[in-house]
């Protein structure tokens, strides 16, 4: 019997089209995604689900879904979509990250002229019969700097058509390295840099703990007089009410925002201020931009429901169902290597090399290397998965090598990572465990056996006597439980490190507390998907 999907939002009569000349029965409603309870009646009838942003894939509509595989979203946002609870399903969701990267970009140069010139404030007056020329002075592009937030694929590609403008492109992103920056055109910057020098500053970035509130008051505060803004990206990113008052005051000469803190944004503090132009969420709002990523949904879904092959998927690997029995745990490994390394490092990251020793050298690498690769990036991409990971990681001109050898120690396979960056090169290693469960073995060269924990604390330290004591009890005050303690050294009283796996997340005020002990070298509270 031919597998069968549903479309329950307006997708394109092409990708109707693409399901049915792939053999797959498709029931087109694209109304029935705003009808939660008739979804809910109907979706057990299907094998997958194909949509857009109406529809919302709750825990309770999946659980009414014994024959669901796969939930197709034509575009990158998957908020509408209870991941986790697909996962448990064994629901494989699939997004299509790159189908509206220029449509996105196109915006937010089109806002920034628009910010530039006062156009649509221009056109307001003049439709309304006045005839104000001396009112809506602009200022030219031409030769200015363009702060870019976040120099990835929409970023990159706003840089490329600023540089066609002839403006001075400057750029912060943490994983964007000098020959990168150098084969882009634009000049490398830290973040307090570019709010130094811009004239307008553009955002590219995913909304996350690390980029929440990034133009906050005090960034506002230290911007060049007369800056202009442009938000296309995500609400959350900029303090709307700090940008407000910089407005009135005339410290910030204008906004361009697309996005906002709260959508459906009915108000806002930036609404109805001079010289702000602000779109309802338009980003991706071109005829070739849902075209592309109607068509990419239904190839994608089609060729998993077909084949089994899978491509962006953001909760499974792109492995077969014969590998995935034998590669599960070692993907889990790649996957927490990939965090671990991830989230010790701020800086742009150079290279990335693995080594493959023994029994897991023999294995899908392809998709290993993927896993790690895609452990490191999300921190600052939440929604980078294994098959859009190294393609992130090329455009940031990310070298990756892999190196695999026969079994060279007393674990029958492992898998070490290295990272290289300007000023360092961080390594950790790890191995799975008769009982399938990944294992931590080696940090810095440091022998240690670690179990892999949802919050995780590390430190590093002089090996002097008193650590585990402050350690336990600076915890135990904070009314944190600890579940695992592991202690390594490279010699007596050289440098050691512990990895703790505790009951919950480590508060800052203990944090601050082992940090005012003046034992610790380095204090990094961890977080790793163990679902």
């Amino acid at each position: 019997m031919a597998p069968k999907v549903l479309i329950s939002d307006s997708l394109s009569d092409a990708a109707v089209q693409i399901f049915r000349d792939r053999g797959i029965d498709v029931d087109f409603q694209p109304d029935v995604g705003k009808d939660k309870d008739k979804l809910a009646e109907i979706i057990g009838n299907y094998d997958g689900l194909a949509i857009r942003s109406a529809t919302k894939v709750t825990e309770k509509i999946i659980a009414a879904a014994p024959r669901l595989k796969v939930i197709g979203r034509a575009g990158i946002g998957t908020d509408n979509i209870d991941r986790d609870a697909a996962s448990k399903k064994g629901i494989i969701v699939m997004n299509t990250p790159f189908g509206n990267m220029i449509t996105t970009a196109e915006h937010a140069i089109a806002m920034m002229f628009a910010v530039a010139r006062q156009i649509p404030e221009a056109s307001a007056s003049t439709h309304a019969g006045k005839w104000e020329k001396s009112r809506f002075m602009g200022v030219e592009l031409t030769g200015k700097t363009l702060g870019v937030i976040g120099a990835g694929n929409i970023g990159g590609i706003v840089c490329d058509r600023a540089r066609g403008l002839k403006m001075k492109v400057i750029a912060y992103d943490p994983f964007l390295g000098e020959e990168k920056a150098q084969k882009m055109g634009v000049e490398k910057v830290d973040l307090d840099a570019l709010l130094d020098r811009a004239d307008f500053i553009t955002l590219h970035v995913p909304y996350t703990d690390q980029t929440a509130n990034i133009l906050s008051a005090e960034a506002i505060g230290r911007m060049k007089p007369g800056v202009r803004i442009i938000n296309c990206a995500r609400g959350g990113l900029v303090d709307e009410e700090a940008l407000a008052e910089a407005l009135k005051s005339g410290h910030v000469a204008g906004a361009a925002f697309d996005v906002f803190s709260k959508e459906p944004a009915t108000e806002n503090p930036l609404f109805n201020l001079p010289n702000v132009v602000c779109t309802p969420h338009l980003g991706a709002a071109t005829t070739e931009a849902q075209e592309n990523v109607a068509l990419q949904v239904a190839e994608q879904m089609s060729d998993y429901l077909l084949t089994g092959a899978v491509s962006n998927a953001l909760n499974m690997p792109s492995v077969t169902a014969e590998e995935a029995k034998i590669m599960g745990p070692w993907l889990k490994l790649a996957s927490h290597l990939g965090a671990f390394i991830g989230q010790m490092t701020d800086e742009p990251i150079k290279a990335i090399n693995i080594l493959y020793d023994g029994s897991v050298a023999e294995m899908n690498l392809s998709a290993l290397n993927c896993g790690v690769v895609a452990g490191i990036m999300k921190k600052a991409n939440p929604d980078v998965n294994m098959v859009s990971a190294p393609v992130i990681a090329e455009e940031r001109g990310i070298q990756i090598s892999t190196t695999n050898q026969h079994k060279s120690g007393v674990f029958d396979g492992y898998i070490k990572v290295t990272v290289v960056t300007e000023k360092r090169e961080r390594s950790i290693a790890g191995t799975v465990f008769s009982d399938g469960k990944p294992r931590f073995i080696q940090i810095k060269g440091i022998q240690i056996d670690a179990e892999v924990g949802a919050h995780m604390l590390y430190t590093t330290n002089n090996d002097v006597p008193g650590i585990i004591g402050a350690l336990g009890q600076t915890l135990g005050e904070g009314g944190v439980n600890i579940a695992n303690f592991t202690l390594g050294r490279a010699q007596a009283r050289g440098e050691a490190i512990a990895l703790l796996y505790v009951d919950e997340e480590v508060p800052a005020p203990v944090i601050k507390k082992l940090q005012g002990t003046g034992l610790f070298n380095q204090i990094k509270p961890l977080a790793f998907d163990v679902a």
